[in-house]
C-alpha cells in the first residue's frame, strides 16, 4: 500500500513538474532545472539551487524539450541557430550578388575588348572616319585622330584591369 502511495505521490509530482516545464518552454528558449539528492535521500528538481542538497545538477531543456549539457544554449536566441549556417533568404541573396558581379565582371571585360580593338584600329593607321547624325563619314585629321587614341588609352586604364597596349 505504501509503495502505491509513492507511485502515486511521484506520478502527480512528475505530471505537475511536467506541466511546470512545458508552460516555462513557452516563455524562454532554455530552461535550466537543478537535481539534487534531498536530506532523505529523494531525488528533488529545482529552479532553483538547493541550499543544502547532495549532488546537485544542473540539467538545460530545449523549447523542444530536449536536454542540453549546462550551458549549451547560452547566448542563443532561437534553437535552430547555428553560428555557420545562413538562412535560406541569406543564401539567395548571396547568389543573387554573385551572378550579378559575375554579369557586371563580363561586361567589363567585353568593353575593355572593343576599347582595345578601337585602340588598334586607331594605331593602324590609314583614314579614320565617324559617321555624323545623318549617316555620312566624317574622315578625321592627325589630330583628332590623337586625341581619340589618348581618350580611348585613358578609358583603358580606367576601366580595365591590365592596361597592355
Amino acid at each position: 500500500m505504501a509503495y502505491a502511495s509513492k507511485i502515486a505521490t511521484a506520478a502527480k509530482w512528475l505530471t505537475s513538474t511536467t506541466c511546470m516545464l512545458m508552460l516555462s518552454m513557452n516563455t524562454s528558449q532554455a530552461i535550466q532545472v537543478y537535481k539534487s539528492i534531498g536530506a532523505y535521500g529523494e531525488v528533488k528538481y529545482s529552479q532553483h539551487a538547493p541550499q543544502n542538497g547532495k549532488n546537485v545538477e544542473l540539467i538545460e531543456f530545449r523549447s523542444d524539450g530536449r536536454q542540453n549539457n549546462a550551458g549549451q544554449m547560452a547566448g542563443k536566441t532561437d534553437p535552430s541557430q547555428s553560428n555557420n549556417t545562413q538562412t535560406a533568404e541569406e543564401q539567395r541573396v548571396a547568389a543573387l550578388e554573385a551572378r550579378i558581379k559575375e554579369q557586371e565582371a563580363q561586361a567589363n571585360a567585353q568593353r575593355c575588348q572593343s576599347l582595345r580593338n578601337n585602340l588598334t584600329n586607331l594605331n593602324v593607321g590609314g583614314r579614320i572616319y565617324e559617321m555624323d547624325a545623318n549617316g555620312k563619314r566624317q574622315y578625321l585629321d592627325g589630330r583628332e585622330i590623337e586625341l581619340k587614341r589618348e581618350r580611348v588609352q585613358q578609358a583603358i586604364d580606367q576601366y580595365c584591369s591590365s592596361a597592355t597596349t
